[in-house]
């Protein structure tokens, strides 16, 4: 047997095979923990600070050099910078160091602890991921002051990077052509190792605790990211295996892949649009790639993470007309700031709300703050001139915040016209349905807006009432909870019977094996994450309505979820066997039963 075998969160499929080479080993073993004198103090301070200065300076020099397969990670880079500029974490350091009399790497550790835990009691795992963030620049800035720095230049060939973690500065000195793989101790789905290593299309996993015990420089390692394993040292066998493993997923992949570009129509000629999530310009080239029709879900949190002031309107201008333009004749979805003021700037103040998630966040911010609001409306508007571009209002729960949120739209479009600056009048207005009262009253929402788009990994929780970051009840999450069917049924009806198209984003619309039970409900479109879009066209191309009506009806019919899942994993192993094979499912938490 392999000495050891891993389990991680698979970010890029595929698998690799190759010698594991370590940077940013976690220096936190080596981290100093010392008290100081008063007289040493001033000192501290200053060793902290030149810290601060001395990671700035080389990750500036790094964002010079971005090579231009890499140019668009500049962005990320720049982040790191301004949260370097940022007073608050080096702020908290030094106070600690004042205070608790502690040497300059203990107090900053101290000072990230402070965020952590601000960061998790947020309920959005986007949002706790930008916590990642926070840790890679502390722990840039804690190497320098012990003296603890990854040696990227002794990588000589080509090898599987094991790491910390792994910053987009880290990648770019690295060098694509010598990255076979990832894996990394800390992140989740869309931290940026994820991103950066699905826009390379090598395979990945993120979160393998234990990965720098059990993993040494020179190993031979395999990165299963279909399967979300990491074998270290396998034998002759194992190694025979997935290599065969290997080969056939590559086949595989490239025979959806050569079929990506073609619409996604069923046997009997039902159309549906399939489009993307993302949340940077820079993934635009991995929609396109892999036969995105659009992008049906643009987050815009990004552009407000961790800084100290706002974005103005010509820099949130410069980035949506990008995005607009080169996707251009294809649409792009802009969502409105899903946010809350404890998430993303310190002037808003605190919060300290007890249940976030269902506190003040995204429209209902919004409009308690309609100066940000419109900035950003004045944004998308303009770059509505370049390209063919809609926006969508999420958490909506009622038709009174529709109207508000309509009326400071028509309010930015009439500054717009006054002022001589283009927009499309006629820009489709859309909300996310998240929330079971917006299920409950769809036909009134529906006589409000141009399209509905169906957020489903918030309408589920909400639904069924289930944490599915809780690891007590994450096993109740249920995507096909037969509560979960029929309220996306709802919507969808409410839609067409107003006329307008309904689309359905989040990660059930990723999962082979729920797409079919959607296409019977009559969905007009799916966004899901561009690496998935060659898969499920195929699925799609390779199915007709006729069975997927047949299969709708027989699982609305089903009173548990066991009896569900078992419909619809008989319908998959049946038609689509290679996808069993090659992809988990939600479908595959079926501890509950209900």
């Amino acid at each position: 047997m392999a000495d050891k075998i891993l389990s991680g969160i698979s970010v890029a499929t595929g698998i690799a095979i190759g010698k594991a080479f370590f940077v940013n080993r976690n220096h936190k073993a080596h981290l100093p923990r010392q008290t100081v004198s008063a007289d040493q103090v001033a000192n501290e301070i200053s060793l902290l600070h030149d810290a601060f200065a001395l990671v700035e300076a080389e990750l500036s020099a790094t964002r010079e050099h971005v090579p231009a397969e890499l140019k668009d990670y500049g962005l990320l880079i720049d982040t790191h910078i301004l949260m370097l500029k940022d007073p608050k974490l080096s702020g908290t350091a030094e106070e600690y160091i004042k205070s608790l009399g502690l040497n300059a790497a203990w107090a900053l550790e101290k000072a990230v602890a402070d965020q952590e835990a601000a960061f998790g009691a947020i309920d959005d795992p986007y949002i706790r991921e930008r916590m990642q963030d926070v840790r890679v620049v502390a722990d840039k800035v804690q190497a320098k002051l012990i003296g603890h720095e990854a040696d990227l230049e002794a990588l000589s060939g080509r090898a599987i990077i094991m790491a910390h973690d792994l910053t987009p500065a880290d990648t770019v000195e690295l060098q694509v052509d010598k990255i076979m793989g990832f894996a990394t101790v800390c992140g989740g789905k869309t931290s940026h190792t994820g991103i950066m290593a699905r826009s390379l299309a090598i395979p990945a996993l993120v979160g393998v605790d234990k990965l720098e015990d059990y993993v040494n420089d020179g190993d031979l390692v395999v990165i299963d990211g279909l399967s979300g394993k990491i074998v270290v040292n396998p034998t002759d066998d194992e190694l025979e295996e997935y290599n065969e493993r290997a080969a056939f997923f590559e086949d595989y992949s490239r025979k959806i892949k050569r079929h990506c570009q073609l619409p996604a129509e069923t046997f009997d000629g039902s159309r549906v649009k399939v489009m993307a999530n993302i949340e940077l310009v820079e993934e635009v080239a991995s929609v396109i790639d892999n036969g995105g029709e659009g992008v049906g879900l643009y987050r815009t949190e990004y552009a407000y993470l961790n800084r100290t002031e706002l974005p103005d309107e010509d820099e949130l201008a410069e980035k949506y007309i990008d995005l607009a333009a080169i996707m251009s004749p294809r649409k792009v979805i802009f969502r409105t700031l899903d946010l809350g003021a404890d998430k993303f700037i310190s002037s808003y103040g605190e919060l300290n709300e007890v249940n976030p998630a269902m506190g003040l966040r995204a429209i209902r911010f919004c409009l308690k703050h309609p100066k940000l609001f419109k900035t950003q409306l004045r944004a998308i508007l303009r770059a509505s001139a370049y390209g063919n571009v809609s926006l969508m209002f999420p958490m909506i729960s009622g038709v009174k915040e529709v109207r508000q949120a309509k009326a400071w739209l028509a309010q930015a479009k009439a500054e717009l016209r006054r002022e001589g600056v283009e927009y499309d009048p006629n820009i489709p207005v859309g909300i996310m349905i998240e929330l079971p009262a917006a299920v409950m009253i769809a036909e009134y929402l529906a006589q409000e807006v141009d399209f509905f788009s169906i957020g489903t990994n918030d309408l589920i929780q909400y639904s069924i009432g289930v944490d599915r970051t809780n690891h007590h009840v994450s096993y109740l999450y249920q995507p096909l909870h037969p509560a979960t069917l029929r309220t996306i049924k709802l919507v969808v009806d409410a839609a067409h019977q107003a006329g307008i198209e309904v689309s359905l984003c989040g990660e059930v619309a990723s999962d082979p094996f729920c797409v079919p039970i959607l296409l019977g409900m009559g969905i007009d479109s799916i966004s899901l994450t561009p690496q998935a879009i060659p898969g499920i066209k195929r699925i799609i191309r390779q199915t007709n309505m006729h069975d997927c009506r047949k299969l709708l009806k027989d699982v609305l019919e089903c009173r548990t979820v066991s009896r569900i899942n078992n419909l619809v994993m008989d319908n998959i192993f049946k038609h689509f066997p290679d996808e069993v094979s090659f992809f988990t499912s939600l479908l595959e938490n079926d501890e509950a039963g209900s």
